[in-house]
Formats: C-alpha cells, sequence, structure tokens
C-alpha cells in the first residue's frame, strides 16, 4: 500500500485566498485538517469493520478496561459530542465487541466493558492508524508542542 503524502496549502486545497483576516484562514485550516485527519482514518478504520465514533467509544473503555463505563460517562468523553453512543454501543454490542450489563448499584443504568474481541480490534486498528500517522504526518514533537499550545489557546473561549 502506498500513501502519497501531498503538502497542500490551504489556499490550493479550498481554491481561494480571499479570507477576512488571518484568524478566520486558521479556523478554516483547522477545519479542512481535522476532515483530512478523519478522512486518512475513517478509510482505515473501514478495513476493521469500525466507524470513527465506534473507535472512539473502544477507545475510552479501553482507559477504564477492566472497570465498567456507564454510556452517560462514555458520552461525556467522545470527541464528538453529538455522537449516539447508545447506538454506537448497539453496534459494538453486535459486533462482540463490548459487553453491556445493568448498573450493580442503579438497576436502570447500562454498564459496558471491552471483551477480547473488542482489545483485539482497537490494538490491531490502533496499530494501523499509527503507522498511517507516521507517513501522512510530517511533524516534529517539538512543532506538536508548538501546535498544541496554539489549539488552546484557540479554544480559550470555549
Amino acid at each position: 500500500m502506498y500513501i502519497y503524502i501531498c503538502f497542500v496549502k490551504l489556499e490550493d486545497a479550498i481554491k481561494s485566498s480571499k479570507f477576512k483576516s488571518e484568524v478566520q484562514k486558521a479556523g478554516l485550516n483547522i477545519l479542512y485538517t481535522a476532515w483530512w485527519l478523519k478522512t486518512l482514518s475513517v478509510k482505515e478504520l473501514k478495513t476493521f469493520g469500525i466507524t470513527h465514533e465506534q473507535y472512539n467509544v473502544l477507545r475510552i473503555l479501553k482507559g477504564k478496561h477492566p472497570q465498567l463505563m456507564c454510556v452517560k460517562d462514555i458520552a461525556s468523553r467522545m470527541i464528538e459530542k453529538s455522537s449516539n453512543v447508545p447506538r454506537i454501543v448497539d453496534r459494538l454490542e453486535i459486533k462482540k465487541f463490548i459487553k453491556r450489563t445493568q448498573g450493580e448499584v442503579d438497576g436502570r443504568q447500562t454498564v459496558v466493558t471491552l471483551t477480547e474481541k473488542g482489545i483485539d480490534v482497537l490494538a490491531k486498528a490502533t496499530a494501523k492508524l499509527d503507522e498511517i500517522g507516521e507517513k501522512s504526518i510530517a511533524m516534529t514533537n517539538e512543532d506538536a508542542i508548538a501546535l498544541n499550545n496554539l489549539l488552546e489557546k484557540f479554544r480559550t473561549k470555549e
């Protein structure tokens, strides 16, 4: 498999060079880059039979494993806050990547944990995404630190 790395300026990608300000251009650049990264990962995750949102749920569960998590807590940690977590959990349960049970303290609460199959698919998908990231993202650790600081500054009014 070949991955073509192409350094494209935002202006060329969206075929426009008119921006209200550099701040507006930065916002569009963030959106375009997020779309680009998601497109790369979605393509790879498809080979594992999971969506980007399902992968996010598996990662969240892995962070708490072997503890159980309630669906509400999973939803609060999602990258895309509008995700329909109960539906995602349903699909992951059908694939046998997670196991759902009733909460011990509150029987109305649904709690979820990873299965061995879920841990396995998550490990393989993560390894593949890490490989893609290493090949596709041209950035040093120092660049990443600077970018992280800028992105956090960008969201200070959140």
